[in-house]
């Protein structure tokens, strides 16, 4: 009777080695329910698509705009683009755009950018001065206003009543649009917005109040 005990126990003792054993068999069983693991896994995460490819919102102009038009809300829509394609300083709601100037002309579905409107980020990137701000100066010579472009650089001068004397107040000024001449205003002279440090930026601003003003060209 102890024998048959002895031989049952070591019967299952084998069985139980040979279930254990990592065979070829086993392995290749393993192999395939970690390969399907990795499929379903898969397909998961195409379903619910990567942070780089996920839809984020954008704005982007509804038509083609002209520079220094001021911005409605019939002039943007917004669309849903992969967050990989969307640029640095893209603006994500027309509320942020709405009543801001263009600083050039833009196409219909074009990305709008927060150096696309006149505002800090423009006045920065144009002179490179962290804190730049812009200003607008209708200059007096509407003819000097018609050779300006956006990106030259100016200094500013006010012009004396007497004698027409001048004197410069501010160096390096970076043009960022000359608006488009209104008729109705037209001897009122046209309108300029220039790039400057702040205390230059207000300096000039004062200056335009009691001051006809005028720029020359580097």
């Amino acid at each position: 009777m102890a024998k048959n005990t002895n031989s049952l126990a070591l019967l299952w003792r084998e069985r139980f080695a040979r279930f254990t054993r990592p065979g070829w068999a086993r392995t290749v069983h393993i192999r395939r329910a970690v390969a399907a693991l990795l499929v379903v896994l898969a397909g998961v995460l195409a379903l619910r698509g990567s942070p780089a490819t996920a839809g984020t919102p954008v704005v982007v102009a509804a038509r083609d705009l002209t520079p220094g038009h001021v911005l409605t809300a019939d002039d943007l829509r917004v669309v849903q683009r992969e967050a990989n394609t969307v640029p640095a300083g893209a603006v994500t709601a027309s509320a942020d755009a709405t009543g801001r100037a263009l600083a050039g002309a833009v196409r219909s579905g074009e990305y709008l950018t927060d150096v696309r409107v006149i505002g800090p980020a423009l006045a920065a990137a144009a002179t490179g001065v962290r804190g730049a701000t812009s200003v607008p100066v209708r200059l007096a010579d509407a003819e000097v206003a018609e050779l300006l472009h956006p990106g030259d650089t100016v200094d500013v001068l006010a012009v004396g009543e007497k004698h027409g004397e001048t004197s410069v107040i501010a160096s390096g000024a970076t043009v960022l649009t000359v608006q488009v001449t209104d008729p109705k205003r037209r001897t009122e002279g046209r309108l300029v917005v220039l790039a400057l440090p702040a205390a230059q930026a207000n300096a000039v601003a004062a200056a335009s109040l009691s001051q006809s003003i005028t720029v020359t060209f580097h």
